[in-house]
Parts: C-alpha cells; sequence; structure tokens
C-alpha cells in the first residue's frame, strides 16, 4: 500500500492558476503509475491526468490538455498537477491515486491506493 495526501487547493478566479501536490509514502513511488482525478457535485468521478513510472509518459482528457501538467519527482515521492487558465467548470475536488499496473491508465479501477481529496473552486 502506498499512502497519498494531496495539498495546493483553493479558491481562484477563472484564468487564474493553481498547482496541485500529492505527498506519498509507504511502497517505492516510482512503482506507481500516478494519475489526478476530479469529482465534481453530482457528477460522476473523471479522469484528470496520468503520469508514468518515470515521468516519460503523460496522458489528458480532452478538456485540460495545453492547460494542466502532470510530471512527479521520484527523489521526493510526490506528484504534481499544474493547472493554468482555470475555468469554472473546473470545479471538483482532485484526487490522487496509485495504479500498480505497468503503463498509464485512465480507469478508476485500475488505482490502487486514492488520496483524500482537495478542494479547486473556480470562480467566474
Amino acid at each position: 500500500q502506498v499512502q497519498l495526501e494531496e495539498s495546493g487547493g483553493g479558491l481562484v478566479h477563472a484564468g487564474g492558476s493553481l498547482r496541485l501536490s500529492c505527498a506519498t509514502s509507504g511502497r517505492t513511488f516510482s512503482n506507481y503509475v500516478m494519475g489526478w482525478f476530479r469529482q465534481a457535485p453530482g457528477k460522476e468521478r473523471e479522469f484528470v491526468a496520468a503520469v508514468s513510472r518515470r515521468g516519460f509518459s503523460t496522458y489528458y482528457t480532452d478538456s485540460v490538455k495545453g492547460r494542466f501538467t502532470i510530471s512527479r519527482d521520484n527523489a521526493k515521492n510526490t506528484v504534481y498537477l499544474q493547472m493554468n487558465s482555470l475555468k469554472p467548470e473546473d470545479t471538483a475536488v482532485y484526487y490522487c491515486a496509485a495504479s500498480s499496473f505497468p503503463d498509464i491508465q485512465r480507469l478508476s479501477a485500475n488505482y490502487d491506493n486514492w488520496g483524500q481529496g482537495t478542494q479547486v473552486t473556480v470562480s467566474s
């Protein structure tokens, strides 16, 4: 098991930026594909972005391409989500997740460990 703790959420105006961090502990961080998901009120949890074990590959949902960047620092056991040009529709609780699959995963069912989430609110 790996423990995950998100931080960096908050309230921002449309067009602004936030950087989410997810600190991990427990098993070897570099053994996990890392992903970010989000869940808006009344909606299902959706995939946002994922990064491969060594950070060489990334994948984004279409709605955030060009605005969000996922990265990881295996020396610090931390994954990041830089969010720029934020829109009100980005408002959600953002979750960090770890997958033991060898390749990037988009399905939440393929992630074994989850953080508690951090709230991101974008005002118009």
